[in-house]
């Protein structure tokens, strides 16, 4: 169900597989990172000696991404930076928030960041396995969502979504509630679970268990190369970059509730009424609810 063709810029390919490169493979990630437009003009001899390796190394970097050599990546690069360099004076904002940074600095670096977590997000979401996940969503005797922290949040944002157009579904953000919930799911079951590392030890067991079990398991993240993937029957990526001042934080969740409102949106379309029943009714229950 995936493109042949890497999808996405090439700098968000970069950070999803940042964390699970060798060394010598994260150190040309890291010299392209820190400099995308002066990366994009080197030579592959240029790039290999700023980051300390041979030529086929960085060749070897981007065939793990993808791309057909390194002609390929840095044309895609290019092409990136041009477009940056575009968009460039419509933005005002931009980089890492520094502590020397004004408010003002401060909250248009956090509104860059996150509506760019949003746009890179639905640029890299692969439309054929979201319809996907969502046939397999709908047609689930049970569905449990599984997601700690900051993904947590973004689990029981989805849980109360489907339960709001009649669908059975649970969150679960607390090992000793979703390991058990884990172990009872079989076929027919659909078991999601969101990382932002992909490497969130209860989120990764949970799905293996689900697998194991017969379910159907669908992983959320933001890196394609980590050991959540390789529990999940299908995956739907984010392309947030979190700075170390905001870690885990912001635009992580931000992109996980962009993946998670086109699940559900993906799930209503199918539904007779788009799901107008349902949330109208359960809308209906809380009204008395409110003040006024």
């Amino acid at each position: 169900m995936t493109s042949p063709v890497p999808a996405g810029p090439v700098t968000v390919r970069l950070r999803g597989h940042l964390g699970d490169l060798q060394p010598a493979l994260r150190r040309i990630a890291e010299v392209v990172l820190a400099d995308p437009s002066g990366a994009g003009a080197m030579t592959i001899g240029d790039l290999a000696r700023a980051a300390g390796c041979s030529e086929a190394t960085v060749v070897r970097l981007t065939h793990e991404l993808g791309y057909q050599g390194y002609r390929d990546f840095r044309f895609r690069l290019a092409e990136e930076t041009a477009v940056a360099r575009e968009r460039s004076g419509r933005t005002v904002y931009e980089g890492d928030i520094d502590p020397a940074d004004d408010l003002a600095a401060v909250v248009g670096k956090i509104a860059t960041a996150d509506a760019r977590a949003v746009g890179n997000t639905a640029r890299v979401l692969d439309l054929e396995v979201l319809g996907a996940v969502a046939d397999h969503v709908l047609g689930a005797r049970r569905i449990a969502v599984f997601g700690v922290g900051a993904s947590g949040l973004a689990a029981t944002d989805l849980q109360q979504k489907l339960a709001r157009i009649g669908l059975l579904c649970t969150a679960h953000v607390d090992s000793h509630d979703a390991l058990p919930t884990a172990a009872l799911l079989g076929e027919g079951d659909v078991a999601i679970g969101l990382s932002h590392t992909g490497r969130t030890v209860d989120v990764v067991d949970a799905l293996r268990i689900a697998r194991e079990r017969g379910s159907v398991t669908v992983a959320i993240t933001n890196s394609p190369a980590s050991p959540v993937i390789e529990e999940a029957d299908a995956v739907l990526l984010t392309a947030a970059h979190e700075s170390a001042f905001r870690s885990g934080a912001t635009a992580s969740r931000i992109a996980q509730l962009t993946v998670i409102d086109c699940v559900f949106v993906a799930v209503a379309r199918q539904l007779p009424d788009l799901g107008r029943e349902a949330l109208r009714r359960t809308r209906a229950s809380v009204e008395d609810r409110r003040l006024g």
